[in-house]
Formats: C-alpha cells, structure tokens, sequence
C-alpha cells in the first residue's frame, strides 16, 4: 500500500511540474470573467476586448521563468568535474639510442613479386 501510494505521488508531482503552463491556463479560463473583471490591466479600455488575456501572459511569463529557474538550479545541481589533468612528464633512465651496434640487423631483400594486369577484371552481368 505504501509502495503504491509513493508511487502515485511522484507521478503527481512529476505532471504538476512538467504541465505547470496547461495548470495556469485552466485556472485562467476557470475564471476568466472574475481576471477581466477585477486584475485585467486594460479594464478602462474595453475597446481592446483584452479579456484578462494580459494578465494571462503575464503569468504563463512567470510560470515559464520559474521552470528556467528550476532547470538551472537542478543543473547546476548535477555538474561534476570529472577531469582533472596532471603536468605530463617524460623521462628516461638510461640511453635509449644504441650506436654500436650497427651490424646486428640483417640485410633487407624485398622478396616480394607482382604482375601488372593491364585490363580491369569485371564480373558478368547479370539478366534480370
């Protein structure tokens, strides 16, 4: 019981913060007459026919900047560091260039054999 209710409630809390502008935009169509009535900006000028729209946009504006503030916080929240770089030195111990021993490697003999082919071999054609 316990298990289903958590569960439950995260996928509440997940679609309240996902559909928070589709939440803003019910409650202003919930009560549009009262937003044109009383908090519309352009209630003196009703030739505008703005509806309480104004203060709509306002809000989906607040409502947008909040889900910013959100992802930036939860962002800056996941960043790690995960290269660090260490000055890259290199030494050696002892001498790696041999010079006397010049007469240990064989002769090169290029045993290799080719034949030039002067036409270019294509397969047959196929009768579809």
């Amino acid at each position: 019981m316990f298990r289903r209710a958590t569960i439950f409630s995260l996928i509440l809390i997940t679609l309240l913060a996902n559909f928070s502008r589709c939440f803003v935009f019910a409650g202003f169509e919930l009560n549009q007459k009262y937003i044109a009535e009383n908090l519309c900006v352009n209630k003196n000028r009703p030739w505008m026919h703005c509806d309480g729209h104004c203060y709509l946009m306002k809000k989906m504006k607040q409502a947008e900047e909040h889900e910013k503030k959100q992802a930036t916080r939860n962002n800056l929240s996941h960043l790690n560091i995960s290269f660090f770089q260490e000055p890259f030195c290199l030494t050696f111990i002892s001498p790696v260039i041999l010079e006397n021993n010049k007469g240990s490697f064989p002769a090169y003999q290029s045993q290799y054999i080719h034949r030039y082919t002067g036409t270019i071999f294509q397969p047959p054609k196929q009768i579809a």
